[in-house]
C-alpha cells in the first residue's frame, strides 16, 4: 500500500463515516486511500474523479474503482462524496457546485484538507447550501468536515464559470477563456508575457505548446502566423478545456491533448515552447523539467527549436546543457529568463 497522506489518515480514522452504496472521491491524493476505501466498502460502487491526468492514471491500478478524468464531474445519485479540498478557492467553489449536481437527495459530503489549503472556509462556503454541517475531526494540521441535506444544483454547466479576458502584447491583442483551476486563472502571468515578447519567429510547420494552460501561447503565435498548426498538451483537463475554448474563439487551428509529459505526443515540431511547471505541491521539483526536456529533444525536427521561460533562480541551464549540449539566454531580468536550444 502507498504511504498515506495526512488528509487520508484523518479520513481513515473516521472509517465509520466512510460508508455508502455509491461513493465519489474527488481530487484524491496519490496514496493508498482508494484501496482502503474499497476494503471498507467491498460491494459498493466507488468512483474516483480528478481533473488531473496523472492522478487518474494512478487510480486506475486499484481494482473495483472506476476512474474519471474530465473537466466536469459526471454521474448521478452518489450517496457519499469525499472531497479533498483544492488549494484554489475558485476551483473549490466550482467543484462544490458540480458535486451538488450529481448527488442523491440523502447524500453526505465529507471535506478534508490541510489547514493551509483553506479548508477552514468550507463551512462558510456551504452555509446556505447544506442544512447540517459539523467539523468532526482534526489532526496533523488537517481538518475533516461533514455536510448533509445539501441543496441540489439543477443547472451546473462549466460555461457559467468561464472568465474571458484580453491579452495585449507585442502588437497583438486577443481574448482568452479561462476556467477555475487553470494556471493563473483569468489573467496573463508575468512569465508567459515575457515569453511572448521574446518568442521566436518561424514561417511554417507544427508547434507544440507544452503545459498549455488556457492556450495563450498557441493563440498568440497562431495570430502572428496563420500558416502554423498547433498541438497543445497539459496534465489538467480544465486546461485542455480552456485551451479548446480559446483556440476556437480566435479561429486558431490546433489540437488540445490531455497527458502527463510528452509520452502521448507523436511527431516532430519546428518549435516546442513552454512556461513549464516546476512544482510538485509547493516544493520545487526539477524532475518535471528534466523529464520534459529529455523527451522534447526527440520531438524536434532537424532544425527545430525549444524555447522556454523560467524563474531566474531556477537551475535550468545545467539541465539544458545536459540534454541539448548548448543553449542561449534570449532574455533575462531579476525575475525571469527565456532560454532557447
Amino acid at each position: 500500500m502507498s504511504k498515506l497522506t495526512n488528509p487520508s489518515l484523518l479520513l481513515l480514522r473516521n472509517s465509520e463515516a466512510l460508508v455508502g452504496k455509491s461513493i465519489l472521491v474527488v481530487n484524491f491524493a496519490q496514496d493508498g486511500f482508494l484501496q482502503e476505501l474499497k476494503t471498507l466498502n467491498p460491494h459498493s460502487k466507488i468512483t474516483a474523479f480528478s481533473y488531473n491526468y496523472a492522478n487518474s492514471c494512478f487510480a486506475e491500478k486499484f481494482a473495483g474503482v472506476d476512474t474519471i478524468v474530465n473537466h466536469t464531474i459526471t454521474g448521478n445519485d452518489y450517496d457519499l462524496v469525499i472531497l479533498y479540498y483544492p488549494k484554489a478557492k475558485p476551483e473549490a467553489l466550482m467543484c462544490l457546485d458540480n458535486i451538488r449536481a450529481v448527488i442523491s437527495s440523502a447524500a453526505q459530503l465529507l471535506v478534508v484538507g490541510e489547514n493551509k489549503s483553506g479548508v477552514k472556509s468550507i463551512e462558510k462556503q456551504l452555509k446556505d447550501k447544506a442544512c447540517f454541517s459539523n467539523k468532526i475531526d482534526s489532526a496533523k494540521h488537517c481538518a475533516l468536515y461533514l455536510f448533509s441535506e445539501l441543496t441540489h444544483h439543477d443547472d451546473f454547466n462549466i460555461r457559467h464559470y468561464h472568465k474571458e479576458f484580453t491579452v495585449n502584447i507585442a502588437d497583438t491583442q486577443f481574448n482568452v477563456i479561462s476556467v477555475p483551476g487553470v494556471f493563473n486563472h483569468g489573467a496573463l502571468d508575468a512569465g508567459t508575457a515575457i515569453l511572448l515578447a521574446n518568442a521566436p519567429t518561424i514561417k511554417q510547420g507544427s508547434v507544440l505548446d507544452f503545459a498549455c494552460g488556457a492556450g495563450i501561447i498557441a493563440t498568440f503565435l497562431g495570430l502572428k502566423n496563420s500558416a502554423l498548426s498547433f498541438v497543445c498538451t497539459d496534465i489538467s483537463a480544465l486546461a485542455i478545456y480552456a485551451t479548446e475554448q480559446t483556440l476556437a474563439l480566435n479561429n486558431i487551428t490546433g489540437h488540445a491533448q490531455l497527458g502527463d509529459g510528452l509520452e502521448h505526443i507523436t511527431g516532430k515540431f519546428e518549435l516546442i515552447i513552454s512556461n513549464p511547471p516546476f512544482h510538485t505541491g509547493i516544493a520545487t521539483d526539477y524532475s518535471i523539467a528534466e523529464r520534459f526536456l529529455s523527451a522534447a529533444k526527440n520531438h524536434l525536427t532537424r532544425n527545430g527549436q525549444l524555447t522556454i521561460v523560467a524563474n531566474s533562480f531556477l537551475k535550468y541551464p545545467p539541465i539544458l546543457e545536459s540534454q541539448f549540449g548548448t543553449y542561449q539566454t534570449v532574455y533575462k531580468n531579476n525575475k525571469f529568463a527565456v532560454y532557447a536550444s
